[in-house]
């Protein structure tokens, strides 16, 4: 009987925990995680009974992958997740809700009866995105979202009232940056792909408890080897396989941050591709009230305001009086703020759109600040392969996605297609300790 070989696995992120998922069953794992939970940077928070999240994630009902990890690891779509059909609801603004009717007609439908736009725009932003589905989702070649908006003619009204807002949710990357083929790529499996693959997802739990958490006890039961708060410093090649802080295996998967891939590397060549990637934070603050939330919608916006979405944390995951607001790249003049008149202008937007809260004293206001939340999805951006090269060892990491923006669903597809390389690589004679 053939012995196993034997992984190590440094990162215990969606990408790393995907990975592992992947491989089980198939090698002896190691997860390395230099903190104490699981999640990476979707995770719950340690702030004693609460469930707050170090930011505010949506998935997708095209995020299939993501989807099918999962029912896996146990995880009850139903039960963890609030399915809505695609709802784009900003307060002073453009107001679209598509029904549960076919592909594409739903997205025809929450067009035509959308407010806040004028029938031109509505004929100019369905012309758009038709003539993206008769090129296959594809550009000849690549160029900024605000450059082609400008050939597209789409209007400052429409680029303010839904290109502006739905390219900093997507990507997390100003449109005068962002690339559109990218985005182009996103409206394929959202808008232009099946109805439901355009569902809005909202975890109904923390988001540890959405996938992470269960993902390890699963694992785990697998017989997964789990080495938490431990920073791995040195990964070297060996005659066969790899070594890790001195320990061998037969291979390992590195799926960690850009930055400390390449500083635990040292690989010139991802040095220099990791060199041209740049990065934008991402705020969610979090206001608890002691008062009922009543939002008509879990989610919604307020065209003109500092927050960009806020989310009915009571309606999602049952603790009374809580929200969540997120701030998606933030221009200079938020980031320049402090954090009290940072919640003090949150504060103020919250009290716009719901009226009901104005004049309360929230009980609790904390700031989550992500500095480097998300690589900027630029023109012309190189993704490195997942098979480094320094030998047996391999990337994960939603900036290994070649297609797809920073997402959980990217992060996922990265740990699978690391895994399966892997798989497909290791000759069957090589096993730890031959």
């Amino acid at each position: 009987m053939k012995a196993r070989p034997k992984i190590a696995i440094i990162g215990a992120g969606w990408a790393g925990l995907a990975a592992a998922v992947e491989l089980a069953g198939q090698a002896d794992l190691t997860l390395f995680e230099a903190g104490r939970e699981p999640g990476g940077r979707a995770r719950r928070l340690n702030s004693g009974d609460s469930l707050l999240d170090n930011g505010q994630h949506i998935l997708i009902g095209a995020y299939r992958d993501c989807l099918q990890l999962m029912r896996r690891v146990g995880v009850d779509e139903a039960k963890a997740m609030l399915r809505l059909p695609l709802v784009w609801q900003r307060q002073g603004g453009m107001r679209m809700q598509c029904p549960r009717w076919p592909a594409p007609l739903h997205v025809l439908a929450g067009l035509l009866t959308a407010s806040g736009i004028g029938w031109r725009d509505k004929w100019q932003l369905a012309r758009a995105l038709q003539g993206l589905r008769w090129q296959g989702w594809r550009l000849a070649q690549d160029i900024t979202v605000a450059e082609w908006l400008t050939a597209q003619r789409q209007s400052a009204h429409l680029v303010e009232q839904f290109w502006r807002p739905m390219v900093l949710s997507a990507l997390n990357t100003p449109l005068e940056l962002a690339s559109m083929q990218i985005l182009a790529t996103t409206l394929r499996d959202s808008l232009g792909g099946r109805r439901a693959d355009s569902d809005l997802l909202l975890p109904r739990s923390d988001l540890t408890a959405l996938f992470p958490g269960p993902a390890l006890d699963w694992l785990r039961e697998q017989g997964l080897q789990w080495r938490a708060g431990v920073r791995v410093a040195q990964i070297h090649p060996a005659e066969q396989g790899v070594v890790v802080d001195g320990e061998p295996f037969d291979a390992a998967i590195v799926a960690v941050a850009p930055y400390h891939a390449a500083e635990l590397l040292q690989e010139p060549q991802l040095q220099s591709q990791i060199k041209a990637f740049h990065y934008w934070p991402i705020y969610t603050a979090y206001l608890r009230y002691d008062a009922d939330i009543n939002m008509p919608v879990p989610m919604t916006g307020l065209q003109g305001g500092t927050l960009d979405w806020l989310f009915d944390r009571q309606a999602l995951s049952g603790e009374r009086g809580l929200l969540a607001a997120v701030i998606s790249a933030p221009p200079p003049a938020v980031r320049n703020l402090d954090r009290a008149s940072l919640l003090d202008r949150v504060q103020a937007d919250v009290e716009v759109l719901l009226p009901a809260l104005n004049g309360l004293v929230p009980l609790e206001r904390q700031l989550i600040v992500e500095k480097r939340a998300t690589f900027a999805s630029g023109v012309g951006l190189t993704r490195p392969h997942c098979r480094s090269r320094v030998q047996s060892v391999y990337l994960a990491g939603d900036w290994l996605c070649p297609e797809y923006p920073a997402t959980l669903e990217g992060a996922v597809r990265s740990g699978l297609t690391a895994a399966r390389q892997l798989m497909q690589d290791l000759p069957s004679s090589r096993v730890a300790g031959r």
